[in-house]
């Protein structure tokens, strides 16, 4: 049993994100990242650069297109490289999205004769589609570009296989982008890796160039560019079709934003899957949690559970990949779990996954004075669904002596090791998060080990 089955966890790759040129996968949904086009053109790197040139001359060829009577085959194009399901990005729980209709195909192509600038030169950066056709976000973009891209990603997935002992598979893709012929070729054969879930090929992309949202998007235009006064009367519902149309008509406003956004370029930069608190919040989050009272009264239980998932999750990282924080109900209690991936990236980690074969590791969380014997039962059937024989306890306090010896009895009829964080714990996990000097995860390092002492040989 996996939460959100990761590649690296199903192909044995034990390496965490951070050391990792290209984002990892889920296997069963997409990623919240999105490919931007603009970290390309901004980028310091030469290949960049002209792979932004590549996907500027291929979405500009729509203008050829639509000049020489082939409206219908720029139309269609557009469809086809508007849903890129192989990269795993966007909001999908499925993996899978739909194309663009032929409507919104058609009001893209039809920019290069409603705009003379665009006619004339074509675009600079074509996610400015974004405020002029309704429908068109940023998962549209994203997907457009990987398809533009396809190729180059096709030829790095294969490198980043070959240089982490990924297995990849022969497989046939549909279609595939080709620059020099500015066309789709068919049935494209190469060797990929494959989603074990639904057999489909998975397509590698690089971090540097994924945002949560495009450095060009439209709520970022309509906060900051947009004369809203020129659009709407006052106390009129804000429309976004409508500001849509002014656009249209008054493509200079559009171009403006543009230059502004060329000009503080400097601060487009990607987005990281997973971003640390700063040291002043995690001690924040840590007081609040000394000056909860244990127990459920006035919401205490769960204000506990929402720090320590924040605290935790920066706490551990990056050795511990934050996996999902969950929810189960067993005997009529509800109990939430913190769950991150255990990449085996130190010999700790390695030896968890060795003795006790955790391939995730689960932190029960208890807000109460005191851990009991249904509380350790708890947990050890939990871990008896597929976690492994290693499981935390998040508490407030050490486990009783009766308890503790409980634990022990555990390990030594089943081998299972439970062990308990305690505020004090976290309180020096914190102190050493700030020091820098070593990491937190040595904090429950100790606790396993001392916990091992104890156990009988």
């Amino acid at each position: 049993m996996l939460v959100r089955p990761r590649l690296t966890d199903h192909f044995g790759i034990h390496k965490c994100q951070a050391e990792l040129d290209f984002v990892i996968q889920f296997f069963n949904e997409d990623l919240p990242l999105y490919l931007d086009p603009f970290l390309l053109w901004k980028s310091p790197s030469q290949q960049d650069q002209a792979l932004h040139t590549s996907i500027i001359n291929s979405f500009n060829h729509l203008n050829y297109l639509s000049k020489t009577g082939n409206d219908r085959l720029a139309i269609d194009t557009i469809i086809e490289l508007s849903e890129c399901h192989e990269v795993g990005l966007g909001l999908s729980k499925s993996r899978r999205g739909l194309r663009i209709g032929q409507p919104q195909a058609h009001d893209i192509v039809r920019l290069f004769n409603d705009i003379p600038k665009y006619s004339q030169y074509g675009f600079t950066h074509f996610e400015v589609i974004q405020l002029y056709v309704a429908g068109i976000s940023k998962d549209r973009i994203s997907d457009i570009a990987c398809n533009y891209l396809k190729s180059f990603l096709i030829d790095y997935t294969i490198e980043q296989c070959d240089i982490h002992g990924i297995p990849t598979s022969p497989v046939t893709l549909d279609a595939v982008y080709n620059y020099q012929k500015y066309s789709i070729d068919r049935s494209v054969c190469t060797n990929l890796p494959i989603n074990p879930i639904n057999n489909d090929p998975i397509i590698f992309t690089p971090k540097r160039w994924l945002r949560f949202s495009p450095w060009i998007n439209f709520d970022d235009y309509f906060r900051s560019a947009c004369p809203r006064d020129e659009i709407f009367n006052p106390g009129e519902p804000q429309d976004r079709v409508r500001v849509l149309h002014y656009n249209r008509e008054n493509y200079g406003v559009v171009e403006k934003y543009i230059e502004l956004k060329d000009r503080t370029s400097l601060d487009c930069t990607h987005d990281p899957l997973f971003s640390q608190i700063p040291v002043i919040s995690a001690r924040r989050k840590l007081s609040d949690i000394t000056k909860l009272a244990s127990g459920k009264t006035d919401g205490a239980d769960g204000r506990y559970e929402d720090l320590c998932t924040d605290l935790l999750a920066t706490l551990l990282y990056p050795h511990l990949d934050f996996a999902q924080g969950q929810s189960r109900t067993e005997s009529g209690c509800h109990i939430r779990d913190l769950v991150f991936y255990n990449n085996r990236s130190i010999d700790f980690l390695d030896e968890i996954f060795t003795e006790y074969g955790n391939r995730q590791l689960v932190f029960e969380m208890k807000n109460v004075l005191k851990i009991e014997r249904d509380h350790i039962n708890q947990l050890n059937r939990y871990l008896q669904t597929g976690f492994g024989g290693f499981g935390v306890f998040l508490t407030r306090n050490p486990l009783p002596k009766a308890m503790y010896s409980n634990t022990i009895d555990l390990w030594s009829a089943q081998r299972k090791c439970l062990i308990a964080l305690t505020d004090s714990d976290v309180q020096l996990m914190v102190d050493v998060y700030d020091s820098k000097q070593r990491t937190p995860i040595e904090v429950l390092k100790k606790k396993y080990i001392e916990f091992r002492r104890d156990c009988p040989s």
